[in-house]
């Protein structure tokens, strides 16, 4: 936890995003990277030449598992080793449906960082220590970051409900939950959910966060494997464009598109589970995201969407959030009362 008065915190920072040589943050130290920063692991969007594009600026790139086919993945995971010489990991859905095979791949390929979700790591966290495998859990709440704990990952994840896709369903926004989360566990911890500038990262980070998990500005970023219609539906959006949905599914944000129109019609008159899944079909994420059916598709992306004015390369994103966060810190250090 950071005690102390604001403005040594601010210069402990400055201090150490100023020496990239010299790792003073628990969350660079734990994956070997140069800034705390770390792409999310999204559906449709996070191929091998997102990650490695992040991960060659200096961040952490995570390929998304969760919409590949254990062979695709296989693939991702082969590129990913000759595009860079970089830490890299997988974001893993722990309700995978091939979740043991899958697991299995990530050991046999040597990946070296693992982040899983959407269930408990309880199970697998041994088995991908005992492979020599770095593991991080996302969560949405104080007591399942004190479950991580117990389970013994090595790093927690805290996502407020600004994020995109799937989310908890305590709803608890990133500014709420972080400092909660931070009281709850001695892990590092990085923060997710509505990270979309350097002063939001700093915000984070004031806040008891060691660093930042970003989907929603590298899921609209040039090598991201989303659909080009997808990203630029995103671009259009204006707050209040994204809503969260499918509470008796699982909770998910969505763009407020005719699918989405149709999802909450059917919830507003009591719809039950069965009959929101019909409305939705299959692989309706695949639709919307992959191949760029912005009405009938299920466009998941976070609030933070809205202020996104451009498609960049990834590595330019990371090196704007430094730089970004440096200005912050200057113009807060500046703050007098």
């Amino acid at each position: 936890m950071h005690k102390g008065h604001p403005t040594a915190f601010f210069r402990i920072f400055e201090k150490w995003i100023n020496q990239p040589s010299v790792p003073m943050n628990r969350i660079c130290e734990l994956f070997g990277i140069r800034y705390p920063i770390v792409q999310g692991g999204m559906v449709w969007c996070s191929g091998w030449r997102l990650a490695a594009a992040v991960s060659q600026a200096g961040g952490l790139g995570l390929l998304g598992a969760g919409s590949m086919h254990p062979e695709t993945l296989v693939e991702h995971i082969r590129k990913m080793k000759t595009a860079t010489d970089k830490p890299w990991g997988v974001n893993v859905p722990l309700m995978y449906p091939e979740i043991d095979r899958l697991m299995d791949i990530l050991i046999e390929e040597g990946v070296r960082i693992v982040f899983t979700s959407a269930g408990s790591p309880k199970k697998f966290t041994p088995k991908l220590h005992d492979a020599g495998i770095t593991v991080a859990h996302v969560v949405a709440s104080s007591l399942f970051a004190r479950k991580c704990e117990e389970a013994g990952v090595d790093a927690v994840v805290a996502e407020g409900f600004e994020a995109g896709g799937h989310n908890g369903r305590e709803e608890t926004t990133t500014l709420a939950l972080i400092p909660q989360v931070r009281r709850a566990t001695t892990l590092p911890l990085l923060a997710a959910g509505g990270i979309g500038s350097g002063a939001a990262m700093l915000a984070a980070m004031a806040l008891g966060a060691e660093g930042v998990q970003a989907g929603t500005i590298f899921a609209l970023s040039a090598e991201s494997s989303a659909s080009e219609a997808f990203k630029r539906r995103c671009l259009s959006l204006e707050e209040g464009g994204t809503m969260l949905c499918l509470k008796k599914i699982a909770p998910t944000r969505l763009v407020r598109n005719a699918l989405y129109r149709q999802v909450a019609e059917a919830e507003a008159r009591g719809a039950e589970a069965d009959e929101l899944r019909a409305i939705v079909g299959k692989a309706a994420s695949k639709r919307g995201i992959f191949e760029g059916d912005t009405e009938q598709g299920e466009l998941e992306i976070g609030q933070v969407a809205s202020a996104v004015e451009a498609i960049r390369p990834a590595g330019d994103i990371v090196q704007r959030l430094v730089a970004e966060f440096r200005e912050a810190q200057k113009a807060t250090c500046a703050l007098r009362f």
